[in-house]
């Protein structure tokens, strides 16, 4: 598998997980606040922070959909009045992104129409993600195609055959370097219905993408585990505080648990290694404490050996336990104490 290479970072099958903070709108429409949280993405050890570029307009229109959810704190609210809340103001993009490469993280964006990928450009962003809710708009995807940039796209509320088509429109229009992250949109989502499993076939199937994980169940767990079924992407939605409210607080990880995801997550990439069964070179000291066979008594020259007189215990410097019925009844060599190892040469 090929490499990808962005912002001096690299994404690859032979490399460490590539974490994505997703800020979303958990700025909560305070520029000191996004940059915070880019801050406290860069102290966790963040690879990347992603925003999302779209305005309220853009996203949807008045009318078009009122929120039905009792469970929502958008209940009876249109959703349009929500992308206004949750929006992140294009002029604070240049700021935040500055902010984010001078921490030594890549700065990036989902577009989620053609005026954000125009806007975007100017901004020159090493890449771009596609979210799940816009992975069949064959429009967009071409559009983002066409700069040539690397793309990742999550695959969420997607059948097989829209992930096809999408990845032949994104190819077709001159995308070479292409990441899947497996995607359940629901949010939060919950551990039972996010089939990991479906890492490794997507592997299999798109064997030129590198394949990743967009999380949103709770805490790190799920992601961690991506890791050791080939993900090598993982995004998360990423807060100060879930306290603090938000949009998408309720489902975001704080810096603590981010700093957990970036490290655990590495420890799961460096024990996966390669399939091995034998002695390790680091474990050779350890072959002392295996059992082998001891003088439990002291035994005289020609005393045959019993039950009593011999034992398999700690450490290891005498013969395998292997040979211990074999040895019952014949007789020593020579004369032995007491907590002495066994060896041949001590057998007549």
């Amino acid at each position: 598998m090929k490499e990808i290479k962005v912002a001096g970072k690299v994404i690859g099958s032979h490399h460490k997980p590539f974490i994505i903070a997703e800020m979303s709108g958990n700025h909560n429409q305070s520029i000191d606040r996004a940059l915070a949280i880019v801050d406290a993405a860069a102290a966790a050890g963040a690879d990347a922070i992603k925003l999302q570029t779209y305005t309220a307009d853009t996203m949807t229109i008045k009318g078009a959909y009122t929120i039905s959810d009792e469970k929502s704190l958008w209940n009876g609210k249109e959703l349009h009045d929500l992308y206004s809340v949750a929006h992140t103001p294009w002029e604070w993009h240049k700021e935040i992104f500055d902010r984010a490469r001078k921490k030594g993280m890549v700065a990036f964006s989902s577009p989620f129409d053609a005026t954000a990928v125009d806007f975007l450009e100017t901004l020159d962003v090493p890449l771009y993600k596609i979210a799940s809710f816009e992975n069949t708009d064959h429009p967009l995807l071409k559009k983002v195609a066409k700069t040539g940039k690397p793309v990742i796209m999550s695959t969420g509320v997607s059948s097989l055959a829209d992930i096809f088509e999408s990845v032949e429109v994104l190819k077709k229009n001159g995308c070479r370097e292409l990441v899947l992250l497996k995607c359940t949109s629901t949010y939060p989502a919950t551990p039972q219905n996010t089939n990991l499993m479906t890492i490794p076939v997507m592997q299999e199937i798109f064997s030129d993408c590198l394949i990743g994980l967009s999380d949103h169940t709770m805490g790190v767990g799920a992601s961690v585990a991506s890791v050791a079924l080939g993900a090598r992407v993982i995004e998360k939605h990423f807060t100060l505080r879930r306290a603090d409210g938000g949009v998408d607080s309720t489902f975001s990880l704080e810096p603590e648990e981010l700093n957990a995801l970036v490290v655990e997550s590495e420890r799961a990439y460096q024990a996966l290694g390669h399939a091995n069964f034998n002695v390790l070179d680091v474990e050779r000291d350890s072959k002392k404490f295996k059992r082998s066979i001891y003088v439990a008594e002291d035994i005289k020259e020609g005393e045959r050996f019993t039950t009593s007189n011999l034992k398999v215990i700690r450490p290891g410097d005498g013969l395998e336990p292997r040979f211990y019925e074999s040895l019952i009844g014949l007789p020593a060599k020579k004369s032995m104490k007491k907590g002495s190892p066994l060896h041949f040469n001590d057998i007549l």
